[in-house]
């Protein structure tokens, strides 16, 4: 079997995300903000014909990462053939990266992040998991993203829905 999936990735930390956020009137919102510049890498590869999602967290966002990363998904989906949709992050593009004998790389036309679906996976855990939120360590802001792909993970009908554009479900 084909499986069709795009690949991306992302850094979650510890310096804060105000946004938005609603209070009764004529009160105003008080939004704690963190200037700490600690960070953590997510990357992430979905489906959107049957909403499956893949991720991993690291300490670096390189090419021995992101071949351990092709290495996970290929194990999660042995059985299938995996046509990986991808940017042109310089750890993509790099000639020691390991690409598993079941997978193929498609490469993104450069500066076009519109046509990545799974760049929505990223909006989706920083508006849910790290708006208006203050970290005291990076571990805790590791768990935090952990724990947001662990629920986009365990909810695959809300992926495909954010996920499956009819262009990538009509030509999979």
């Amino acid at each position: 079997p084909l499986r069709v999936m795009f690949q991306d990735e992302a850094r979650f930390g510890r310096l804060s995300d105000p946004r938005r956020c609603w209070a009764p009137a004529p009160l105003r919102p008080v939004v704690p903000v963190a200037l700490v510049r600690e960070y953590t890498y997510a990357y992430a590869s979905v489906s959107p014909q049957d909403g499956a999602l893949d991720w991993m967290l690291t300490a670096k966002m390189d090419t021995l990462n992101m071949s351990a990363f092709l290495d996970h998904v290929s194990q999660c989906h042995a059985d299938d053939y995996i046509v990986m949709v991808l940017d042109g992050a310089s750890s993509h593009r790099s000639h020691d990266l390991r690409i598993p004998g079941n997978m193929a790389l498609v490469r993104l036309p450069a500066y076009s992040p519109e046509l990545n679906p799974a760049e929505r996976l990223w909006e989706e855990i920083r508006e849910k998991e790290f708006a208006n939120r203050v970290f005291d360590s990076l571990g805790a802001a590791i768990a935090q993203a952990a724990r947001g792909l662990k629920r986009l993970e365990l909810m695959p009908d809300g992926l495909r829905s954010l996920t499956g554009w009819p262009w990538i479900l009509e030509s999979s």
